[in-house]
């Protein structure tokens, strides 16, 4: 074969996978600027602004590639990994910025950040929450939908309010899942519900994929496919609803406590273009569209028809397999990236000085946990480490807000005022000391 035909065909496979090398335009090459800027707040990105973007527009450097994961479960809501080894796999695909994303709690979050810290990896406080959808009043017309609320590095604003509707979700999924036992016994399938409230774990609100695993381990079915095909699916002869909240509500509950709320996986749901406009209407800030196997033009469409965010993540529950899309594999393009921190870092950072505002009103052990709950900083209860005093707050927060977002009049004169009380505080415990 000639050299120059053995060329052509080098560079026809090169482009089938993935795009010819072009350098980033000055548009890509700002935003990526800016979300490295962000990734990096608390270290120095290695990477330079000279890597090159395939025809995706994704960066394809052989260096250093700021790459997030928006989506993914742990142990513990249907996930198989504990969120330290899910940070771990996350950490050797690379990723930079994880987003744990477990269904209806975010206990997941302070494991996830303790293991993070080692690998300088950060951690968006994530949850996916099971909502319902009702198109017109009928429960005929009811659809599950998952909506993902993503939070600052303090997590959610009116957390016990949040923390309600979680509370009575995870409840409802317990009813749920021993409907869902009770059904697949009628229909001559024998299993126990120890058997599922054994693999879901202790303290952990079981879904149906703990059912399934229950029916793969039983030997009623093969694998969970199988499971979901036959039994488990949406309205399925083993299908059962839980006591999830209406979507539009939910919505509504997120962007409330200081959140992004984002539509999980619109392909699976039935009537798509009616739930994004109405969700739309009640603040919905984004769509996923991107998977692993690249963007869903029906869904970037609907994204472009209503002025919402896309983004994406793999959904990585752990399950093994070539079926599943692994941490850190979904490619997400540096504008996308770009256009989600764009909307989101305003609103985190509304929700940090929210929380340092009631803190600064009633300076008590409560808001100051609040603050500290998802920080770098532990503090003992009942007491405030003296060596912690007067940096408290910045070293909370260096790492998630820039220099310029920290100088905003109104954030310094309540950053000041917490300070104030911070250092009150510590004289008033050195005080207390010296007497006894």
């Amino acid at each position: 074969m000639a050299g120059g035909e053995r060329d052509a065909k080098k560079r026809s496979k090169k482009k089938k996978r993935g795009g010819s090398k072009r350098k980033m335009t000055v548009e890509q090459a700002l935003a990526f600027k800016s979300v490295s800027e962000w990734a990096y707040l608390d270290s120095q990105p290695s990477s330079s602004l000279s890597e090159w973007v395939d025809d995706f527009g994704v960066q394809k450097s052989a260096g250093q590639r700021v790459v997030f994961e928006l989506h993914c479960h742990s142990k513990c809501s249907d996930g198989y990994l504990s969120p330290s080894k899910l940070v771990e796999r996350a950490h050797a695909n690379g990723v930079k910025v994880l987003a744990l994303t477990d269904h209806d709690t975010l206990s997941g979050i302070p494991e996830a950040l303790e293991a993070a810290r080692k690998f300088g990896m950060k951690i968006i406080p994530g949850v996916e929450i099971s909502t319902i959808f009702n198109s017109r009043g009928e429960s005929s017309m009811e659809e599950p939908v998952h909506i993902l609320a993503y939070y600052s590095s303090c997590g959610p604003t009116r957390l016990e309010e949040l923390e309600k509707v979680l509370g009575n979700i995870r409840d409802g999924r317990f009813l749920r899942a021993k409907n869902m036992v009770t059904k697949l016994n009628k229909l001559k399938l024998p299993l126990k519900w120890e058997q599922v409230a054994r693999i879901a774990g202790k303290d952990v609100a079981p879904g149906r994929l703990h059912v399934a695993r229950a029916l793969v381990e039983a030997g009623h079915v093969e694998n969970l496919k199988q499971a979901f095909a036959r039994y488990l699916f949406d309205g399925g002869p083993a299908y059962a609803i839980g006591s999830e909240p209406p979507a539009e509500e939910t919505v509504r509950l997120i962007s409330d406590t200081g959140g992004v709320a984002v539509l999980a996986h619109p392909w699976a749901l039935k009537n798509p273009a009616t739930i994004i406009k109405s969700l739309k209407d009640a603040g919905l800030h984004g769509v996923e569209v991107y998977r692993s196997d690249g963007q869903l033009a029906a869904y970037s469409d609907l994204a472009d028809a209503y002025g919402l965010l896309k983004i994406g993540g793999s959904d990585y529950h752990g399950r093994g397999g070539h079926s599943e899309s692994d941490l850190g594999s979904v490619n997400l393009p540096v504008l996308a990236l770009h256009d989600f921190l764009t909307v989101a870092r305003p609103i985190w950072c509304r929700a940090i000085t929210d929380m340092l505002q009631s803190y600064a009103t009633e300076p008590s052990d409560a808001n100051l946990a609040r603050i500290t709950r998802f920080a770098k900083i532990r503090i003992p209860k009942g007491s405030l480490p003296p060596s912690q005093g007067e940096d408290l707050i910045d070293r909370c927060l260096s790492s998630w807000l820039t220099v310029d977002e920290r100088r905003n009049a109104e954030f310094e004169d309540i950053r000041s005022r917490c300070s104030k009380i911070l250092i009150e505080q510590e004289a008033s415990a050195e005080v207390t000391v010296e007497k006894k």
